[in-house]
């Protein structure tokens, strides 16, 4: 079917969609909900059999649906309306949620139902929970949809006025989840916490100062007077509560062009007053060992690596380094990976080119660190979402690893035009070669982990129930077990001192950061500029080419029925 994917942005449940949509052999093309002219003109340009609406902010025109059929991807179950329905199944603990694919009609929320895929809440954010469950719930309801109408069954009937199941939510206000320091428990603050992270972040006070709260954790073994905060970790800081305390990992603060970051560097003076308090909740790194098999973890908000992060991930590792293992897992979050650089705090900082310079030297040591390890095998797995720097640094270990349920960008364009580091001129030919090397970097699209497999940059797929932790340890101390396990580590001694003699990893760096130089200090402002645009979520003008196949001049004179290059 030729598809048209319809979305407020190019997000996590979008870029899942459009690679899920291709593997089956679709054809796609997005088209961001800018204005419902631009919609027209896209629906106009590209005659869609079917529209795809996985994240939209307002209703799709009614002279469209009328024309051609569009499907609603709904973050609730049957009958829930509403623009909140996940914050408030957060906010009231539910225990059972679900997302819903549903036909536009007249009324918002309300056509007929093709699809339903429920799923038990987990205590966790509103973005984690989006980008697991709702996301996994969405594919699969909107892949059964899909057959039911190319099977050519009957539309569903919608559902009438007088159904019980129908529960009309209005928008969930900042007096909703207000928080009462002096009566609501850590469960209570937890829950309206994670009902607004990743976006609008709740409201309320530190230190007197009027901030947005996000990545909250229950802290162990800690008290003291509620609403008070009486320690810090890692970057986070914990607060009292009426039965125990919290960790709040990221703050914004209110004011405009205010930018999302670590609570302790955000309030830099008064957390260096406070006791540390590690082992008690909040910890972005963490090593576990069990027989001869190493896990070195680490979850960073929203994949972002500082510079900071990534110099103690680079100590940890140096530190597992010491053990007697035979396997190594480099086990990032089940949200993300790593996506790189963190862009947010190169913004804040007095000299964005300076701090770039920086953060990319200290991810380069860590991909090089790991590059150089030879006596032992170390694998990458990634049970996340990995973009940009992120994806090239998981390359650095001898295999990779990646759950079936993740989406890979491993490109750095889009960020304008910044070439990229992380020793990836050195990993990716030797893996992909060199035509899929120009693919991978070039295309600028989304990657799925059969398409990653292919090209060379996923050496395991790990399906369902194989991203736990104690069937990744005996997936390793299987391979590290294996009779050839010794030969092996030879061979990658020797191929790493060939490859040494031959080009020196010092010269790809040279390389690499002569470019990214120019990306960060030269005449051309491309990088900055992208990155300002990205961090303050400046609206786009129009839909990227990249993505909008039908607004290519290739896509302009195609005949109907040719696919789009991707």
């Amino acid at each position: 079917m030729r598809i048209l994917l319809l979305s407020h942005s190019f997000n996590s449940l979008t870029q899942r969609l459009h690679v899920e949509l291709r593997e089956r052999g679709h054809e796609i093309s997005v088209e961001l909900d800018i204005h419902p002219d631009v919609t027209r003109e896209s629906v106009a340009l590209y005659q869609p059999d079917l529209v795809i609406a996985p994240f939209l902010k307002r209703a799709i025109p009614e002279d469209v649906w009328r024309n051609v059929r569009c499907l609603v991807v709904h973050p609730g179950p049957p009958g829930d309306r509403g623009p909140a329905a996940l914050d408030w199944a957060i906010l009231e603990g539910a225990t059972e949620w679900g997302v819903t694919v549903l036909q536009a009609d007249r009324e918002f929320d309300a056509g007929p139902v093709w699809a339903f895929r429920g799923f038990p809440m987990r205590r966790a954010t509103k973005s984690s929970i989006y980008r697991r469950e709702v996301t996994t719930g969405a594919v699969e309801a909107v892949l059964e949809a899909i057959d039911a109408i190319e099977a050519g069954r009957p539309t569903p009937q919608p559902m009438h006025g007088g159904d019980p199941r129908i529960r009309v939510r209005g928008p969930c206000r900042r007096s909703d989840r207000a928080i009462d320091w002096q009566h609501d428990t850590t469960e209570i603050v937890l829950r309206k916490i994670n009902s607004a992270d990743g976006t609008p972040g709740l409201v309320d006070s530190l230190f007197l100062q009027d901030v947005r709260l996000f990545d909250a954790h229950e802290a162990r073994e800690i008290s003291g007077v509620p609403g008070t905060v009486v320690a810090q970790c890692d970057g986070a800081l914990a607060r009292a509560t009426v039965d125990g305390a919290i960790w709040i990992g990221h703050v914004r603060q209110l004011a405009p062009k205010s930018l999302k970051r670590s609570a302790a560097k955000v309030f830099a003076e008064r957390a260096a007053q406070l006791p540390r308090r590690p082992g008690c909740g909040y910890a972005p790194i963490q090593y576990r060992e069990r027989g001869e098999v190493g896990e070195l973890q680490f979850s960073f908000y929203n994949g972002a690596m500082a510079t900071g992060d990534c110099e103690a991930l680079l100590d940890a590792y140096r530190a597992a380094l010491a053990r007697p293992t035979r396997a190594l897992l480099l086990t990032g979050g089940c949200d993300y990976w790593s996506n790189g650089i963190h862009l947010a705090e190169i913004e804040a900082a007095d000299s964005a080119a300076d701090e770039s310079w920086r953060n990319i030297n200290a991810i380069d040591d860590l991909a090089r660190a790991i590059i150089e390890t030879t006596d032992r095998l170390v694998i990458s797995v990634i049970r996340g979402n990995a973009g940009a720097g992120g994806v090239f640094l998981s390359l650095a270990a001898d295999e990779v690893w990646a759950s079936d349920q993740v989406v890979l960008n491993p490109h750095y364009k889009d960020m304008g035009n910044l070439f990229g580091s992380e020793y990836w001129t050195y990993l990716l030919p030797r893996r992909a070669g060199a035509e899929n090397s120009e693919r991978i970097t070039q295309c600028r699209l989304p990657v799925g982990v059969a398409e990653a497999q292919r090209l060379g940059i996923v050496d395991r797929v790990l399906v369902s129930g194989e991203c736990g932790r104690e069937s990744l340890e005996e997936l390793a101390a299987a391979a590290a077990s294996d009779r050839g396990f010794a030969a092996r580590l030879a061979d990658k001694k020797r191929r790493r001192a060939a490859d040494e003699a031959e080009k020196p990893l010092q010269a790809y760096r040279d390389e690499e950061l002569r470019r990214m130089r120019l990306n960060f200090y030269g005449f051309d402002p491309s990088y900055h500029v992208a990155r300002y645009n990205f961090i303050h979520k400046v609206p786009k003008s129009r839909t990227p080419l990249t993505i909008a196949g039908h607004r290519s001049r290739r896509a302009a004179g195609r005949p109907r029925g040719m696919a789009v290059p991707s």
